[in-house]
């Protein structure tokens, strides 16, 4: 379908432009006037060739930029509908563009900001829509822009730790496979053609790595096969909700690793809870939308328990602690803001204290995780150089 440029002028008077797809002129002034904008000027856009991948996924990081950007112009006083039309003529990428573009043109035909940007869930959740609904009801939309700048920035920053700190081991073990893989598939048999012509009983060490090489080397393609199936097979199963909840609660008891998510959870769940709350976002909402986002099935399922505990008249604080996730520090805390009037406060008192928690967790798991992954390397790589040199040493100790 092609693509046209156009111009035109709002209700209001405002001028608009923009691209969209349509089959023709006709029915492109159709939707125009539909959005209630009188076209001035259209011309179909040249067709592009593009070569490579080009993919319309929005990062998070351009959402980010968007928002804080977004919040800085509307505090100076930028009108609204002019702030979208600088933002979407620099956005880098065409994706990002069109979205904006289509957010302006909805603003200008007269729909609210958040409902412009429900229409685009994919890119603004609805912890995202639902701020800035709050603050286009309570009249201090620029003060929750800047709020919802800053809570993404701080959530974009704690997901670069724990994803970095996933990172290097996962590299580290990747190449440690690769390296044992070539040994004993290319290096091995090359000893064994060897060993063969000995005729003398080979040491029980060899013995096992020979046998190693030879399944690797007779089964490589059975063995590709059998890893690409259960990678399918285990993509399905985390899409159930018993999956989901059985990895989450594996992942949580991990050695090393269940801390640091542990803390990078609570992290994000305390920051969530506690920028909803101080937008003006009703409690049952907030944890609604905080369920949503939690990341985790433990914490989501604890979470919905607190909304139906509030909804009873209920704390919120006594499901978290049946979760076990939640440390009796935070629970704690919560109960004390609950108590005290000052809950919002006290959540961004902990989701700053877990934050620095997260950098310790991150610093500790990567000192640790570095020497027991050389370790595991050098008994691996050195076993197997053990393994082939043994033969040679009993010839040796005969002939000598």
């Amino acid at each position: 379908m092609p693509v046209f440029e156009y111009k035109g002028r709002s209700l209001g008077g405002v001028s608009v432009s923009g691209e969209l797809e349509a089959k023709n002129r006709p029915e492109l002034e159709r939707m125009l006037r539909g959005r209630r904008i009188l076209v001035t000027q259209v011309k179909k856009k040249p067709l592009e060739i593009k070569f490579g991948f080009t993919s319309k996924r929005v990062s998070k990081v351009e959402i980010s930029r968007f928002t804080r950007q977004f919040a800085t112009m509307i505090s100076a006083g930028l009108p609204m509908v002019q702030c979208l039309e600088i933002l979407g003529g620099q956005a880098e990428r065409p994706e990002m563009r069109r979205i904006i573009n289509e957010v302006r043109e909805s603003v200008s035909s007269g729909t609210t900001l958040s409902e412009a940007l429900a229409r685009h869930r994919k890119v603004f959740d609805e912890l995202f829509t639902n701020m800035v609904e709050a603050g286009e009801v309570g009249g201090a939309l620029d003060t929750i822009l800047v709020r919802l700048a800053v809570y993404r920035e701080k959530a974009d920053q704690l997901s670069r730790k724990v994803k970095g700190a996933m990172v290097y081991p996962s590299v580290v073990v990747v190449v440690a496979m690769g390296v044992t893989w070539a040994m004993l598939t290319f290096i091995v048999p090359v000893f064994a053609s060897m060993f063969s012509g000995l005729g003398a009983e080979l040491p029980e060490p060899t013995q096992v790595v020979l046998a190693i090489s030879g399944f690797l080397s007779s089964n490589v393609f059975t063995l590709i096969g059998s890893i690409i199936v259960l990678g399918v097979a285990f993509k399905y199963w985390i899409k159930t909700d018993s999956g989901r909840l059985t990895f989450d609660k594996f992942l949580l008891k991990t050695p090393m690793f269940g801390t640091l998510i542990r803390k990078s959870a609570v992290a994000r769940f305390t920051r969530t809870l506690g920028t909803l709350l101080q937008s003006g976002v009703s409690i049952l909402d907030a944890l609604e939308i905080t369920a949503k986002t939690a990341g985790n099935r433990v914490i989501q399922i604890a979470i919905r328990k607190s909304v139906v505990s509030i909804a009873e008249g209920d704390t919120i604080t006594a499901p978290l602690k049946e979760s076990g996730v939640f440390p009796p520090m935070v629970t704690q805390m919560i109960h004390v803001g609950e108590k005290t009037g000052g809950l919002d406060e006290m959540l961004a008192k902990i989701a700053d204290f877990y934050d620095e928690e997260v950098d310790a967790a991150v610093d500790a798991l990567t000192s640790i995780i570095e020497p027991v992954i050389i370790v595991f390397m050098g008994v691996v790589i050195g076993g197997i150089l053990i393994a082939m040199y043994l033969p040679m040493f009993d010839i040796i100790g005969k002939i000598g």
